[in-house]
C-alpha cells in the first residue's frame, strides 16, 4: 500500500497520514513506487528519461490540424471529461491538453468542476 504524506494540518490528508501510520509506503515521487516494486518484479526498470529538446518521450511537437479539427468536432456547449475527448478522439492526452489549453487562452473553452470542458 502507498500513500503521499500531507501537511498534519491540514484535515484533507488524515486519510493518507492514517495509512502511512498504519504501514503504508511513503510516496513522493515515482521512484518510491520502483523501489519497493524492483524486487518484486526482478528486472531492473529503466527510468523514462525526457527527449534531449526537454519534450517528453514520442512528443513531436504541435498537434496536427486532422487532430485538433477532431477534438474541436467533438467538443460543444455540453460539458465532456477530457477523458472522453481522448477516448473518442483516440489522440494522447498530450495532444487533447495542447488543443484545450490553446482553446481556452483564445477564449473559446470553458471548464467546469469535476474536469469537464465545454465550448463558449
Amino acid at each position: 500500500m502507498f500513500a503521499v504524506p500531507g501537511s498534519p494540518l491540514d484535515p484533507r490528508a488524515e486519510g493518507t497520514n492514517g495509512l502511512l501510520k498504519q504501514g503504508a509506503t511513503p510516496v513522493t515521487e515515482a521512484a518510491d513506487i520502483i523501489s519497493v516494486l524492483q524486487p518484486i518484479i526482478g528486472t531492473d526498470m529503466p527510468a523514462r528519461e525526457p527527449e534531449p529538446d526537454g519534450g517528453e518521450p514520442g512528443d513531436h511537437g504541435e498537434p496536427a490540424a486532422d487532430e485538433r479539427s477532431c477534438i474541436v468536432s467533438l467538443l460543444s456547449p455540453v460539458p465532456i471529461s477530457m477523458d472522453d475527448l481522448v477516448r473518442l478522439s483516440k489522440t494522447s492526452p498530450r495532444v487533447v491538453r495542447i488543443v484545450l489549453l490553446e482553446l481556452e487562452i483564445a477564449g473559446r473553452l470553458e471548464r467546469h468542476g469535476g474536469g469537464l470542458v465545454s465550448l463558449l
